[in-house]
Parts: structure tokens; sequence; C-alpha cells
């Protein structure tokens, strides 16, 4: 009678330390964001591991700056992504692209100028989220409006293949 108790404690403390260690990451974002001032402020900078040389910024640091104001969006919406239980969850993965499109031009800093055709290698991902999103919305109304909740949830818990689930949403 105590086994049941005992998972329930190490679930409730799991839940526990996992939330701490997310709620931990958020308040170090800013400290993370601010991490670019130990940066040097030269064009080169020479480590054991690799050199790096700045091409398109001027300085090193001002080449973290710019990095680091688009990980820390891409590392928040990442835990949203990951924590969300709303149905809509799926739309983040947009913004998210957005971001590492964002972040791979300005790591390969042979591109040019920043924030400019990201959207339209962001197409090809919107055009499967926000349909999937849709149907996804669009199954939920249906379910609720024939069902009660209890059969809804009895229908969400059967294991169906992915064809199958395909099929249901037409």
């Amino acid at each position: 009678m105590n086994r049941p108790h005992n998972k329930s404690k190490k679930v409730k403390s799991r839940y526990l330390v996992t939330g701490s260690v997310i709620a931990l990451l958020i308040a170090a974002t800013p400290y993370i964001f601010y991490s670019y001032t130990s940066f040097p402020r030269t064009k080169t900078w020479e480590t054991f591991l690799f050199t790096y040389h700045a091409n398109w910024y001027d300085e090193i640091y001002v080449s973290v700056w710019t990095m680091m104001g688009k990980f820390i969006p891409i590392l928040l919406l990442a835990i949203w992504f990951i924590t969300c239980k709303h149905w809509w969850y799926h739309v983040i993965l947009i913004p998210i692209g957005m971001f590492a499109f964002q972040l791979f031009s300005v790591i390969n800093d042979d591109v040019g100028i920043v924030d400019e055709v990201e959207i339209w290698w962001l197409f090809p991902i919107m055009l499967f989220i926000i349909p999937l999103v849709y149907l996804i919305k669009a199954k939920l109304a249906n379910s609720m409006k024939e069902h009660d909740l209890k059969s809804f949830e009895e229908e969400l818990s059967q294991q169906k293949s992915f064809w199958q689930q395909l099929k249901d949403l037409f």
C-alpha cells in the first residue's frame, strides 16, 4: 500500500526538480544575454580550441551580442513550446524557426544583411504547421460539440495509427 504513495512522491519530486530547473533557466536568461560583455572587443579572438574572426561585425562582442539577441528568444520559445499544454502549441514553432534562421544568418556572417529573407525559408514550415493547427482545432471543436467531455477523453486515450488519426480529421 505504501508503494503507490512512494511513486506519487517520486513523480512530485521529479516535477518539482524539472520545474525548478526551468524556472532557474528562465531567470538566468538576462545573465546569459549579458555574457557578451565578457567577450573581447577585438576583431579576432584566438583560443586553444579555435580562432574566431569577425568579418561582418567590427568586434567580437558585437557579434556575440547579436547572436545572444537571437539565441535568448529561441531558448524562451523552446521552453514555452516544451511546457505548453494548449492545443495551438505547434504555432510556436514558427517564431522558433524565424529566430533560428536569423541566428544562422548571424553565425554565417558572410550573408550580409540579417533579418531580410527568412520569411521565404519559413514559408514551407508555415504551410505545414498552420493547417495542422487548424485541423487540430477543428477536431477539438467538433468533438466538444458532439460528445461530452468524458467520451472525448476516452477517444483521446485510444491508440490509433497515424493514418487512422489523419482519416479521423477528415
